[in-house]
């Protein structure tokens, strides 16, 4: 898919309690740069518009992504995911197109993965094509449901989840590729209605299955593209994974 067909939302507006830091989360170091540049960097291999929503010291990561032609949306307040993604609908006004979400703690997805799920997403003509992959100890992860025909039927989060759906290994990467059109108006009918009172992105999944449109999840073979940074404990790790493939 052409590059301006295709508009980047980086979401980087968290503190990340659990990182017990002052600093942003998406600001902590891997591979010697913030997690947010990494991830700006694979944004603009895919398109030619970006747009960071930042809130928790949003001009330390303002700061950060100079000089990288990134267009900023201010959440004020954290709200959820799909709030978030509502944020940067101003700066997306003119556009059209598709667009994808990733996450400013994701730094290790590939332009070459987001571009087979922007392929997959027009091959299918899904409304809503998402990253996921298999995960032996899945608790904290959302989980993708599918019929037994393979089709995805739901996004459930762990705090919603009933004791089936736990035990369900396929979790949700936190990476999508949107219609643009269907998600500007998905987004305005999503309503606090979960465990953390929080607007959730996933709730678009639902939103689109109920209109009769089709929901597909691209599953990758290995889930340390899609690892996400919770803790410092979680950040080490990643690095020293990182370190030990380029020693390899």
């Amino acid at each position: 898919m052409d590059k301006q067909g295709v508009a980047v939302v980086i979401l980087a507006a968290g503190k990340g309690t659990r990182m017990k830091s002052d600093m942003p989360k998406v600001l902590h170091p891997f591979a010697g740069e913030p997690l947010v540049a990494h991830v700006a960097r694979t944004a603009r291999e895919i398109a030619d518009t970006v747009v960071a929503v930042v809130g928790y010291k949003a001009e330390m990561v303002q700061e950060a992504l100079a000089g990288t032609g990134t267009l900023f949306a201010e959440q004020r307040e954290q709200l959820g995911t799909a709030h978030a993604v509502m944020q940067a609908r101003a700066a997306l006004n003119s556009f059209n197109g598709t667009v994808a979400v990733l996450s400013g703690d994701v730094p290790r997805v590939r332009a070459a993965t987001v571009r087979r799920l922007l392929a997959l997403a027009s091959e299918s003509g899904a409304a809503v094509t998402l990253l996921s992959a298999e995960c032996q100890h899945p608790a904290g992860y959302g989980r993708v449901i599918r019929d037994a025909g393979g089709a995805v039927t739901a996004i459930v989060e762990e705090r919603d989840a009933s004791p089936a759906q736990k035990a369900v290994t396929e979790i949700n990467g936190g990476i999508y590729v949107f219609d643009s059109v269907f998600l500007w108006g998905a987004l305005e009918q999503i309503r606090p209605t979960n465990d953390q009172k929080e607007y959730y992105l996933t709730d678009v999944v639902k939103i689109a299955l109920a209109q009769g449109k089709t929901v597909a999840a691209m599953k990758l073979p290995d889930i340390g593209e899609i690892a996400g940074v919770n803790t410092l404990d979680e950040l080490a790790a990643l690095n020293r994974v990182h370190a030990e493939r380029l020693r390899a």
